[in-house]
């Protein structure tokens, strides 16, 4: 698959860094303000979904195993969990305790471990989103 044309792909350059960092900062403020995990992690992953798109499936050189993909989504659950047993043992038998320091409220680094479960969360939900699209793109481009 060859991508579209030279004027999809250069809008496709503008827009996909806006897009990416537009869903870091959705994630990253996500105890600030409305967002967080979910919402900035399926940001994210219409910025990748655009290249594919724009670009074709070389772009990223997809292959038959969405390995890499998945590899993150587990990786980034197991930090979710890890978060919530360390939150059990030093807080006193509750999972998901926020044991870390609160800062300010209104600033960023004001939730404790709230923004470190947005973090994973994201990465998680890009992940498992990606490996959804990319699993699409190449049962279209194996039924041709």
């Amino acid at each position: 698959m060859n991508g579209m044309s030279r004027i999809v792909k250069k809008v496709t350059q503008l827009l996909v860094s806006i897009i990416f960092m537009y869903g870091v900062y959705i994630v990253t403020h996500g105890h600030l303000t409305p967002g967080g995990g979910f919402a900035g992690g399926a940001i994210i992953v219409g910025a990748f979904a655009l290249i594919i798109l724009a670009y074709g499936s070389d772009a990223l050189k997809l292959h038959k195993e969405e390995a890499g993909s998945s590899a993150s989504e587990s990786l980034s659950i197991l930090m979710v969990l890890i978060l919530a047993v360390i939150g059990f043992f030093v807080g006193g038998m509750v999972f998901f305790n926020n044991y870390l320091p609160t800062g300010v409220v209104g600033e960023l680094i004001s939730a404790g471990t709230v923004p470190l479960y947005n973090i994973f969360i994201g990465m998680e939900v890009a992940a498992a989103l990606l490996t959804i699209f990319i699993a699409l793109v190449i049962f279209k481009e194996e039924s041709k």
